[in-house]
């Protein structure tokens, strides 16, 4: 729970200094700021859970529960006092609104950084009960946000990278040669063809690398050598267990294998090292590695790389040139910078302005290095 200050002047019309077991101004003010924040994230994770499917779902509106548990308690020590919860943070208003609208992976990425703010564990007016939930939630939430990072690393990692290699890498480049003294039109197209170039390269290498995947995915299944051969095999030299050693079979297994194969053994004693029809398997492995896998993450590189070099040159396009031309390519990459960064430092759990920043001081680094060897190269062709 994220309890940020909400000043508020109302003050406790009970409230008895000479009475030892009232509590202070100070205490009442965070009490009422607690409630609000458990309010708010009962209705956090009460939207999320409604938005979400059978563990999800569950687990979520079981949270909901617990934090309406908190909100209780709150409520009762506030009872004697006549005052209700003050307004709730900006940022939690913030997650009911987007748990209400948008999918659950980075409200909970958001949530999770919230849970692990929680004050209650330096607040000795928190029962230790309450403050160990508040730690568990972090863990449940967590758990919960891995699912969605999982289910969103593959194609989020291609579309980060692959833009942000076109955005550093074009304006890298028009940098360099905006520096050499280039009219704006020259400019233009050596951008265009840094970006053809890096997103032909981008999709090429994807595409080589996708299909040689799957070949040794392909070249590692099993044949079905063992089913036209068997009946000629030699009994006294049963080289059939040989394979399935091979495979990784243990020694007893391997036998049991290959007797259950050539019509040896009537009982499957051991379950476990029983046959399995390898037409099944060859099938599974195929179909883990679907046709057009490869022609497609070739075409969504190319795209991805495309539409992060195309910032740069925007300026140019427009008819821009010189100095203002590259500030503002500059302004537009640092921005898109900012967004992928800090999508991905939301998506990891991590500070979105620390990964933003840390993707902004990266590009730039590579423009500036560049606009300078330009300057150097201009000064030195000069």
């Amino acid at each position: 729970m994220n309890a940020s200050p909400a000043p508020s002047s109302d003050s406790p019309a009970s409230l008895n200094p000479g009475d030892p077991g009232a509590a202070t101004r100070s205490q009442v003010r965070r009490w009422r700021r607690y409630l609000a924040e458990e309010q708010a994230e009962a209705e956090i994770y009460r939207r999320l859970g409604e938005r979400s499917e059978g563990r999800h779902r569950r687990i979520l509106l079981e949270v909901a529960e617990a934090e309406g548990r908190h909100s209780r308690h709150w409520q009762s020590q506030l009872a004697p006092y006549g005052l209700g919860p003050t307004r709730p943070s900006l940022g939690s208003r913030t997650l009911m609104l987007l748990a209400e609208h948008f999918g659950t992976v980075f409200v909970l990425a958001l949530l999770q950084r919230a849970e692990s703010r929680s004050p209650y564990a330096d607040d000795a007016d928190v029962p230790a009960s309450m403050a160990a939930d508040e730690a568990l939630h972090e863990e449940i939430v967590r758990a919960l946000a891995n699912d969605g990072r999982q289910r969103l690393s593959g194609n989020f990692r291609a579309a980060v990278f692959g833009a942000n290699d076109g955005l550093v890498s074009n304006l890298a480049l028009v940098m360099g040669v905006g520096a050499t003294g280039m009219a704006g039109s020259q400019v233009l197209f050596t951008g265009i063809a840094g970006l053809l170039a890096g997103a032909l390269s981008m999709g090429a290498g994807e595409f080589v690398s996708v299909r040689s995947q799957r070949e040794m995915l392909d070249a590692s299944l099993p044949t079905q050598v063992t089913l036209d051969v068997a009946p000629q095999l030699d009994l006294q030299a049963n080289e059939l267990e040989l394979v399935y050693r091979a495979r990784g079979m243990s020694a007893e297994a391997a036998a049991h294998r290959a007797a259950e194969r050539l019509g040896y053994l009537d009982c499957d004693c051991d379950p476990s090292l029983s046959y399995q029809d390898e037409d099944d398997q060859a099938d599974s492995g195929e179909d883990n590695v679907a046709l057009g896998t490869d022609l497609g993450a070739s075409a969504s590189s190319f795209c991805f790389f495309a539409s992060g070099a195309i910032i740069p040159i925007i300026p140019f396009i427009l008819g821009m040139a010189g100095m203002p031309a590259l500030v503002l390519a500059m302004v537009l990459v640092g921005i898109a910078l900012l967004v992928t960064g800090g999508a991905v430092g939301l998506l990891s759990g991590a500070s979105p302005l620390k990964r933003g920043l840390r993707q902004l001081s990266i590009g730039y680094g590579a423009a500036i290095a560049t606009y300078l060897l330009g300057l150097l190269f201009n000064t030195t062709v000069g």
